[in-house]
């Protein structure tokens, strides 16, 4: 069974140019996703953020990831907003330690955040007090992170591109065609 970050560079060369761009960024997207996978595999939820700008994509994920066409087990995953549809209001450490306890109690600590947007967003607070967490951060780097720029053209369609990627990882995962333990 290939590892991961060998099966992350022949999914890329078989999509061909539209994923050139990721190439040299392999080894950052394999350590990052393969983590995630590893925590989904477990049976943790994710609790999924995003900056106000990447709200369509949090949509699109939310629609997506347990499609009907799909022929493999729910990945169970929420978004934030619609565990505390007051999180934008949020301010303070106190206020999020509150959130934090609700999710705690709710999910016994096993969930995982997976944030996408700005580093500088509000929104990711929550997300980078956790060491388990997944980012797609623009801007910043940070742990267990892949950074994109958020100046990027043609950042919308490398989003995109990325999450189909992420959602061939978690049926290969799945379907023990690669390790993400590895």
């Amino acid at each position: 069974m290939p590892d991961f970050a060998q099966w992350s560079l022949d999914a890329i060369r078989e999509e061909g140019g539209s994923l050139s761009w990721l190439e040299e960024d392999r080894f950052e997207w394999s350590k990052t996703t393969a983590y995630a996978l590893s925590q989904i595999l477990t049976g943790k939820t994710v609790i999924i953020i995003t900056d106000e700008k990447r709200k369509w994509l949090e949509q699109y994920i939310l629609t997506s990831i347990n499609s009907v066409e799909l022929d493999r087990p729910l990945v169970p995953i929420v978004s934030i907003d619609s565990l505390y549809s007051h999180y934008n209001n949020l301010s303070g450490g106190e206020m999020i330690d509150f959130v934090e306890d609700m999710i705690s109690q709710a999910y016994k600590d096993d969930c995982f955040y997976w944030y996408i947007g700005k580093g500088d967003d509000k929104r990711s607070d929550i997300a980078k007090r956790k060491d388990e967490s997944y980012f797609w951060i623009f801007d910043e780097d940070f742990n267990n992170a892949f950074t994109l720029k958020s100046y990027d053209p043609s950042l919308d369609i490398k989003l995109l591109q990325l999450f189909k990627l992420f959602n061939a990882s978690l049926n290969a995962t799945m379907f023990g065609e690669v390790d993400a333990s590895s």
